[in-house]
């Protein structure tokens, strides 16, 4: 918590401090942009070939080959899930919240797509569609699909609360992934990592600058849909937060089910379709002059 108030006074020039005019950090404007139209396109031929049905305070885990379509659905009630994706060929190229947050913002929806880690950091999924697009920002800040929170785990509760909780996102992704990939727990619990907030409401407060939820405005029927740029592993856990109005990890709060599913173009399509390349940086991380300032 920020204190209330401050021992120091403020300077004389206080107002013309604040005035100074923000600087966008990462402008992403050099950035070549996803071909909406043509991806829009593409989906009309692609035909439903899987889905697996994320059971509440549980996690599942499904592949998506490179070139295809999947969906994340609202089936029976509001809920929010939250969502990790890996290169299906090497777990540890994994969706780096961060950075795609330091390129689209804070919360993400159409075009904007999910970055990998270093030292790739390249394009994973491309959000093509998304049915809660018209909620935009609302008077208190919050907007939807955000990439500021974490996921609820089992070490913050006992931090805060002294009590083990086994079925917040972060326990849920360990198992699924452990089922999927057949894992050991620890083994694929250093996999998993911070989130697409998929369907959670949120923002930061005002006055203290605090992470808040709210109920989210997800409906049966909304959806969350992205394009696989390389061959991913989804995994995604149906949060026991359930639509995030009260309680963050609860097995009293209601919770639904979230369904993924997979659409595929067709091998034609799919064998057009170029992945993204690695990063081109040559990680030397300016070895060779340290190097040479040791020889001299």
């Amino acid at each position: 918590m920020k204190p209330e108030t401050s021992e120091f006074a403020a300077p004389s020039d206080a107002a013309k401090r604040r005035a100074v005019r923000p600087v966008v950090c990462y402008p992403p404007e050099t950035l070549t942009p996803p071909d909406l139209k043509g991806l829009a396109r593409l989906r009309q031929s692609a035909k439903k070939t899987g889905e697996v049905t994320v059971a509440p305070r549980d996690g599942a885990c499904i592949d998506v080959p490179a070139g295809c379509f999947f969906r994340i659905v609202s089936v029976e009630g509001a809920q929010v899930g939250d969502l990790n994706i890996w290169n299906s060929a090497d777990l540890t190229e994994r969706f780096y919240s961060g950075k795609t947050r330091a390129l689209h913002g804070t919360h993400l929806s159409t075009g904007d797509r999910m970055w990998s880690s270093f030292p790739t950091l390249r394009p994973m999924a491309t959000i093509t569609a998304d049915t809660l697009d018209w909620y935009g920002f609302d008077a208190f800040g919050g907007s939807v699909h955000d990439v500021i929170g974490t996921r609820c785990d089992p070490y913050t509760g006992q931090l805060l609360s002294g009590t083990s909780y086994h079925h917040c996102c972060h326990s849920n992704l360990t198992r699924a992934l452990a089922d999927h990939c057949d894992l050991t727990l620890s083994e694929a619990e250093a996999h998993v990592h911070d989130v697409l907030n998929v369907f959670m409401c949120t923002g930061f407060t005002r006055d203290t600058g605090q992470y808040f939820m709210k109920a989210s405005p997800v409906r049966p029927g909304d959806y969350l849909e992205f394009f696989a740029e390389i061959d991913l592993t989804v995994g995604l856990s149906a949060c026991p937060g359930g639509d995030c109005s009260q309680e963050h990890s609860s097995d009293a709060t209601t919770c639904y089910p979230l369904l993924i599913e997979v659409f595929d173009p067709g091998k034609g399509a799919r064998a057009a379709h170029s992945p993204p390349a690695p990063s081109s940086y040559d990680r030397s991380h300016g070895a060779s002059r340290r190097f040479a300032r040791v020889l001299v």
